[in-house]
């Protein structure tokens, strides 16, 4: 799965908020929540770079990647926007 097709999923969970899922129940949180959600991952994320094998970082990284792209879904930021600036940063 690429993370535009992860974005659009969390697009369709924040367009029906069905009951259930773990996508509705960060997007009822509110921003503060996400965000807070988002530096917890990205603190996991460290602490397994450094101190945890390969495959914990692996799992790190996804759940940093997808909280991310909630965040952004929250915020009405199109993945598109954060590929649009890292192809401009390219050049």
């Amino acid at each position: 799965m690429t993370l535009a097709e992860l974005y659009q999923i969390i697009l369709e969970r924040k367009a029906h908020l069905p009951a259930g899922s773990y996508t509705t129940t960060l997007l009822q949180g509110g921003l503060p929540r996400l965000a807070q959600k988002v530096g917890e991952e990205a603190a996991e994320t460290l602490v397994a770079a450094l101190t945890e094998d390969n495959r914990r970082l692996v799992e790190e990284a996804a759940d940093l990647l997808y909280h991310l792209l909630v965040l952004l879904a929250a915020r009405n930021i199109p993945w598109q926007a954060v590929e649009a600036e890292l192809e401009r940063r390219r050049r």
